[in-house]
């Protein structure tokens, strides 16, 4: 074991504050990073102050992490010493069940030990993570991350990004189609520059025309106001496919109307019921409402070389360490074009 700085939630109503705590030295099949940056998901927020009910403490944030390899186990294959790497919503899962075997290891069925706020393997150790100096996971759940991108606006991709990625790429958006992205925030602006990277038409659907214009520089082809009437009804039944990321409850029968016949419209941020809807309203015509987590850890691996190739990083704005109070104040009031990044070489000296 050996001793790690970071930042904790004591409890559901205290702000954060140093925190001492240690990391397992690292197993054969273990990577040690040192972390360099780390991103501030709305998800931090929810859990810290409590509001899901499923939260533990003392906890310690973060699940957006980027560094460098500090040390590898015996075992480990696929990084070397100096790699620049990442680590997501996921530190480990039981491995043998089938969604563990199909690389969805999101949809474990056994026991997914989360980043933080969650247990290792065991079901009693707690995960700590990312708002700290170290981190120590299995070389599965630590993606490779290329020297091509900016390091600070890559840790997002560890979630905002897969969670937007994953499900365009499972309903194989590409070229010929129209896709409509609703809601412009952390997960939305990634969902835009993704579906335009993959070839297909991209609408930012957004209820504030005001965000038209970054929408389009982001790489929308279109804006469509959907508190607009006029224009919802013109682009009725159009779309065959929609990445919801509205985080919040929401009538989603104005959004059914926009897609075609067997079109499907698919929810990556509201986790809170939805306003009642008709049944018809996927009937006719045949339409499709589903969801979608984050991602494998293969997949999470191909986003970031997409990512690579296609130079695509998160609109970040870089904050301190001992600022992370207010950073939360500020996302209370959705104050962030578009996520919040810690430079950990800003920790306090404990």
């Amino acid at each position: 074991m050996f001793e790690v700085h970071g930042f904790a939630a004591k409890d559901a109503t205290s702000p954060l504050v140093p925190f001492t705590f240690k990391r397992r030295d690292i197993g054969p099949h273990d990577v040690h990073i040192e972390v360099l940056y780390s991103g501030v998901c709305h998800s931090d927020l929810h859990q810290a102050k409590g509001d899901w009910g499923n939260s533990t403490f003392p906890m310690v944030p973060g699940h957006e992490i980027v560094g460098r390899v500090k040390a590898v186990g015996s075992e480990v294959k696929k990084l070397k010493v100096g790699d620049f790497a990442g680590v997501g919503c996921m530190v480990d899962s039981c491995r043998t069940c089938e969604s563990c075997q199909k690389d969805l290891e999101q949809y474990c069925t056994v026991h997914t030990s989360f980043t933080y706020n969650g247990t290792e393997q065991d079901k009693k150790t707690p995960t700590y993570g990312g708002y700290s100096t170290d981190m120590v996971a299995e070389e599965r759940f630590v993606v490779k991350i290329s020297e091509k991108l900016d390091l600070k606006a890559a840790a997002p991709l560890l979630c905002a990004g897969i969670t937007t990625y994953s499900p365009l790429r499972h309903w194989n958006v590409g070229p010929g189609q129209k896709v409509g992205v609703i809601g412009l925030g952390g997960l939305g602006h990634m969902g835009v520059k993704f579906a335009k990277a993959m070839g297909a038409h991209v609408v930012m659907i957004t209820t504030s025309e005001a965000k038209g214009a970054d929408a389009k520089r982001l790489g929308a082809d279109e804006v469509l106001v959907s508190k607009d009437p006029k224009q919802m009804q013109a682009a009725a039944a159009s779309f065959d496919f929609l990445l919801n990321t509205v985080p919040v409850s929401h009538d989603i029968l104005p959004y059914l109307a926009l897609l075609k016949l067997d079109g499907t419209m698919v929810l990556v941020g509201a986790l809170t019921p939805l306003d009642a809807f008709p049944g018809g309203a996927l009937m006719i015509p045949r339409r499709t409402v589903a969801g979608s987590a984050i991602g494998g850890m293969a997949e999470t691996q191909e986003m970031m070389d997409f990512c690579a190739e296609h130079n695509i990083v998160s609109d970040v704005e870089m904050v301190n360490m001992a600022d992370i109070n207010e950073v939360y104040e500020r996302l209370v009031k959705n104050d962030v074009r578009y996520r919040f990044v810690i430079d950990m070489a800003t920790m306090p000296k404990h």
